[in-house]
């Protein structure tokens, strides 16, 4: 429990932000974070491995050259056919990766109502 003395507004939101932090930290020691991400594509096959600390996806929309993702932390990036599930305790570090991976799949120059190819979070949660 923290608590606090004649605190005002912004100590009060600073104490609030230091719970959550807490809270996360001691949820994922226990338990651990997980998400699960989808790759989509439509016509052009992607194929997305794990090489050291990065994810490199292959073929998207068709390119020669290959994207990389870096992978925050010490977190567990598994690819299993067009599943990839991120695992690790640190919620930040998980939700990183997660966020450079669908980034590194934008879609540029193109309508993104037709060219909805990409990696999108499916699921997030509690790993166990």
């Amino acid at each position: 429990q923290i608590i606090g003395n004649k605190m005002r507004k912004k100590e009060k939101a600073l104490i609030g932000t230091w719970k959550a932090h807490l809270s996360n930290m001691i949820q994922g020691v226990n338990q651990g974070f997980l998400y699960e991400m989808k790759v989509v594509f439509a016509h052009f096959p992607m194929k997305v491995s794990v090489k050291g600390n990065t994810v490199s996806i292959a073929n998207f929309l068709g390119e020669k050259a290959t994207r990389t993702a870096a992978i925050a932390g010490d977190v567990k990036v598994n690819v299993k056919g067009d599943i990839v599930t991120i695992e690790g305790n640190d919620k930040e570090c998980v939700g990183q990766t997660a966020g450079n991976l669908e980034k590194a799949t934008t879609v540029k120059g193109r309508d993104t109502r037709v060219f909805q190819d990409g990696v999108y979070v499916i699921s997030k949660g509690v790993a166990q």
